[in-house]
C-alpha cells in the first residue's frame, strides 16, 4: 500500500521517491497540486496532461533521493533535493541520470504537502575544462 502524502515538506521527496518506484503514474500525478509545473529540462516547463507524460517518461529505474535543504515560510516550500535514477531501461541498457533539484511545495487544505514545481535539474552542475 502506497504511504499517504506528506505531512511535512520534508517528506515530499520520499513520498515522491515511493510513488515513483511503484511504476504507477497515476500514484505520482496525486503528489502534484493541480496546475503544477515539472520541467522535464531546463527551459522547458509543463503543465497538465503534458507535465504527466514527461514525468512518466523517466519511470523504469529506480529514484533514490536525499533532502539537502528545506526551507518553510508558512504553507510553501522551497526544497532543494539531490537524486540518482539508476539501473537498467527497458531493453536492459545501464541507465544512471542525476541531478539537484529546486522544487516548491505547498500545504493543502487537507494539511498534506504537493508539489507546485518540481524542477529536477534546478541546479546545475557546471564542468570546467
Amino acid at each position: 500500500m502506497m504511504q499517504q502524502l506528506a505531512e511535512r515538506p520534508e517528506d515530499v521527496p520520499m513520498v515522491f521517491a515511493e510513488r515513483f518506484n511503484s511504476g504507477d503514474p497515476a500514484a505520482v500525478a496525486e503528489v502534484y497540486e493541480g496546475g503544477a509545473v515539472f520541467v522535464p529540462a531546463p527551459g522547458t516547463p509543463l503543465t497538465g496532461e503534458e507535465a504527466l507524460v514527461a514525468n512518466a517518461r523517466f519511470m523504469g529505474p529506480p529514484i533514490a533521493v536525499r533532502p539537502r535543504h528545506v526551507y518553510t515560510a508558512g504553507d510553501l516550500a522551497l526544497l532543494i533535493v539531490d537524486w540518482v535514477i539508476e539501473g537498467a531501461d527497458r531493453d536492459g541498457r545501464p541507465v544512471r541520470i542525476e541531478g539537484t533539484a529546486t522544487d516548491v511545495a505547498r500545504r493543502g487544505e487537507d494539511g498534506r504537502w504537493r508539489y507546485v514545481i518540481d524542477n529536477p535539474f534546478g541546479v546545475r552542475r557546471e564542468i570546467s575544462a
